[in-house]
């Protein structure tokens, strides 16, 4: 499959890296066609792997992942342009978390409406997915690290479609489908992404952000 992952940071790199592992193609996008942290991470990876601007990412790809800053997402897909998000499945995996006042720092969407709503709003042909915006992204990409896998990870999204071939992308993860909570529709995402401060008061507990959230009843 061709995947798009854009972003450049540790988030993007991880995820990238994970998805070359299971055989898809992967096209990191940024700002531009020549970002070094792109062409550092196409170098180590080899085949398979390749960089481009956000347009040439999103263009390239079937399924793309948002793994840009939460207060540059929207800037940055609408660099990769609506025509080439049309149709496709976005995994959103970011958070509008705002550290312009230092530590800790505060949502800059909150409350009645949530950062993967704004994304649906402005790409409303395109199936924007949330998930794995609550955790490491060493656990996004290898639950088994934290309590052999027994913990739970949240999707929301408007298409049933979507969100089952996220669902099945987890699952490759090694995530167990029995853990993955489907909460309803992109309106959800304000849950998850309200989860953000006190996972941020927990890694300063635990002086460690290996942990994620298991739901009990």
């Amino acid at each position: 499959m061709k995947i798009a992952v854009l972003g450049t940071g540790m988030v993007g790199d991880v995820i990238a890296t994970k998805l070359l592992s299971l055989g898809h193609s992967v096209m990191m996008g940024s700002r531009t066609n020549n970002n070094e942290k792109a062409a550092a991470w196409v170098a180590k990876s080899g085949a398979g792997a390749a960089q481009g601007t956000f347009a040439d990412a999103a263009q390239f790809a079937s399924i793309v992942f948002n793994c840009t800053k939460g207060l540059n997402t929207l800037d940055a897909l609408t660099l990769a342009g609506a025509e080439n998000l049309k149709g496709k499945i976005l995994i959103d995996i970011s958070n509008p978390l705002d550290f312009s006042k230092g530590m800790p720092p505060v949502l800059s969407i909150v409350n009645d409406n949530s950062l993967g709503e704004e994304i649906q709003k402005l790409f409303p042909d395109t199936k924007v997915v949330k998930t794995l915006n609550t955790l490491n992204c060493q656990l996004m990409v290898n639950p088994l690290l934290v309590n052999g896998g027994d913990h739970n990870i949240f999707i929301s999204g408007n298409s049933a479609e979507a969100k089952a071939e996220v669902v099945t992308l987890l699952t490759s993860f090694a995530w167990k489908k029995e853990n993955i909570l489907d909460l309803g529709d992109i309106t959800t995402a304000r849950g998850t992404e309200q989860l953000l401060p006190l996972w941020v008061r927990l890694y300063g507990a635990y002086g460690s952000p290996m942990f994620q959230f298991k739901i009990v009843k």
